[in-house]
């Protein structure tokens, strides 16, 4: 089942008798946690028929005996396993308890194990059980080109909207951590009126990322060989080496022109196609499409050979100063001619 299913069922208050919760991305296992805690039982339920437990100070014996018995004036009592990863799932004498309560678990309790910053081995019989007696779900983190999208989906579900290039100038800024985006989401969200789009200024009024001076802007006007602008960004990049740091530039920028070299490749001219295949919204095609003019084929080669050398250089390779303001320009008079 996918998050937004089992997110559904909860909310039609159908629950299943067990939940394992496991992968990399923690929103989404917080997310379902959050919500069964918060909304399967009533305030005056939860004193009887709310159990939270931690996997460094619980085992199996204690889960199994708290799951078998029955709710206290209440439809359901529910347990929820935190740090679940923690448990020793290892111990095959321990792990049978549990292996033989998730054979024939109770109707009348909710069982959430919250399995983070991993997978789950589903090769073991435990989580064959989970699959086929309750709810599995692996939380895997969003690709990088994904997260733009997200952004705009997770406005859209709260009645804002967004633009476009202001979701993707989160995304290049706050990286694939759906919590840290989350929270400066609902930063913008107390300040902007849900009738009123959510644009680059919001972004930089409520964030502090420039809407002018930022990667999202160096690699446009890289693209479009705006000498001007270019120069412009990277002198702001200088003066302000915190807010732009080397790694995050230069991994934007190969990021860049890699897409830059999926047009090239792309058999498909068509902006559908294209959006495909460079892994872009449609409102971005155009960009790509001049900057595949502007670039050969060879000198999107030449460029991305570049980007990882001077990023060795911005970490100290052959480069004892270790100043990475002259490097930048550099390297951009190098990508414009």
């Amino acid at each position: 089942m996918t998050f937004q299913n089992i997110l559904a069922d909860l909310k039609a208050k159908k629950y299943a008798p067990l939940y394992l919760l496991h992968g990399e991305e923690s929103f989404f296992i917080d997310q379902i946690t959050d919500y069964i805690e918060d909304h399967v039982l009533s305030e005056a339920e939860k004193g009887f028929n709310q159990t939270i437990l931690y996997g460094k100070e619980t085992d199996f014996i204690t889960i199994v005996n708290s799951a078998k018995r029955y709710p206290m004036m209440a439809e359901y009592q529910v347990i929820i396993i935190k740090e679940a990863q923690s448990l020793d799932w290892n111990r095959d004498a321990s792990v049978s308890v549990l292996n033989s309560y998730l054979e024939n678990p109770l109707n009348s309790t909710i069982l959430v194990f919250d399995y983070k910053h991993g997978k789950f081995d589903k090769r073991k019989k435990t989580y064959k059980l989970f699959q086929s007696k309750g709810v599995a779900l692996e939380a895997n983190k969003l690709y990088d080109n994904q997260v733009a999208g997200w952004i705009t989906d997770y406005c859209k579900k709260a009645s804002y909207r967004i633009q476009p290039e202001a979701a993707a100038l989160m995304a290049e800024y706050l990286g694939s951590d759906l919590s840290k985006i989350v929270n400066e989401i609902e930063k913008i969200f107390l300040n902007t009126k849900s009738d009123k789009e959510i644009s680059t200024d919001d972004i930089q009024k409520n964030i502090g990322i420039s809407k002018d001076f930022n990667v999202f802007e160096l690699n446009k006007a890289l693209g479009y060989k705006n000498i001007f602008k270019a120069n412009q960004i990277v002198d702001y990049f200088i003066a302000n080496p915190k807010s732009n740091p080397p790694p995050l530039v230069f991994g934007s920028l190969t990021t860049y022109f890699v897409k830059v070299l999926r047009y090239h490749y792309s058999p498909d001219k068509n902006r559908n196609s294209l959006a495909k295949v460079i892994g872009v919204s449609l409102n971005f095609v155009d960009e790509y499409v001049a900057a595949g003019r502007n670039y050969s084929k060879w000198k999107v080669f030449q460029i991305i050979h570049l980007l990882r050398e001077y990023d060795m250089k911005s970490k100290g390779v052959d480069n004892p100063s270790n100043l990475t303001g002259p490097l930048l320009r550099e390297l951009v008079y190098k990508i414009l001619h």
